[in-house]
């Protein structure tokens, strides 16, 4: 049974466990947020700049975010913001910084919040010196991505196909040997998290679960909620997800009731 840390989340993602806390970005309120495991909440960033969808990552223990409006990956610092990347375009949706501080950044194709219709989406790799490629198409509306601790797996969540999808990674951030990690059949990946086992951690909006998979699709672990999963994270001991009410593209907007929760779940395989 998973335990309630948080709640009063307008629309919670991108949820990260770094310096003994859970960060998470809450789309609606325009804020990265982070909260200690005893539930003490604090707002490390309020963003100027539209937010549905903002996510993060950490480069040397500062975050990047990505402004999807603007087609920036901006650098937090004590100082404020500055430009890290210009990744041109809009519609980012996920990120994930390497070990070599590199970062793979994706993007749905197509604005869902604007109702259009779908197109398949990219992966863009943006190099330590800032610059910026594309390094894989046709993704299915490319959502959560995890990277193995040796650096050599890039996983994908693509959310339209109903898989994860991994590539191998190139020396020079390049992606090749595209292959069907876990086919999850009528599951619709969302946010990922890989553990220290090499198992992934699945977020599931319309069906309203995490489940724990491992390479192949095979099924370790289930939960279950009683609203949808958008996206999760590990610490050493625990898994964190974020859930809130789906009521569709019509249902989000600034004077939506706050039906987003953190909730922890104690698992025997911490993160990778």
């Amino acid at each position: 049974m998973a335990a309630v840390l948080l709640e009063g989340v307008a629309f919670g993602e991108s949820p990260r466990w770094h310096d003994g806390r859970l960060w998470f970005a809450d789309w609606l309120a325009h804020e990265i947020v982070a909260v200690t495991p005893a539930g003490e909440r604090e707002v490390v960033f309020r963003a100027d700049f539209p937010t549905m969808p903002m996510c993060f990552d950490f480069l040397d223990g500062r975050p990047l975010i990505v402004s999807s409006s603007d087609g920036l990956l901006l650098r937090l610092s004590e100082s404020g913001l500055t430009t890290h990347a210009d990744l041109g375009g809009s519609g980012f949706n996920e990120l994930a910084v390497t070990g070599t501080g590199g970062c793979y950044v994706n993007g749905g194709g197509f604005d869902l919040m604007a109702g259009e219709p779908y197109r398949p989406g990219s992966i863009w790799y943006a190099a330590p010196d800032g610059s910026v490629r594309r390094v894989a198409e046709d993704i299915a509306f490319g959502n959560g991505m995890a990277l193995t601790p040796d650096g050599s797996t890039l996983i994908v969540a693509e959310s339209y196909a109903n898989r994860l999808t991994a590539f191998s990674i190139r020396p020079d951030g390049d992606l090749a040997d595209r292959r069907t990690w876990a086919d999850l059949g009528e599951g619709v990946p969302d946010g990922i998290a890989l553990d220290a086992s090499g198992a992934v951690w699945v977020s599931d909006v319309p069906h309203r679960s995490c489940t724990r998979v491992r390479e192949g699709g095979e099924v370790l672990e289930k939960l279950t909620f009683d609203r949808g999963c958008f996206a999760c994270a590990l610490s050493e001991d625990t898994l964190c997800v974020v859930v809130q009410e789906w009521r569709g593209v019509g249902g989000v907007g600034a004077g939506a009731e706050r039906t987003g929760q953190i909730l922890t779940h104690p698992v025997p395989v911490g993160r990778a």
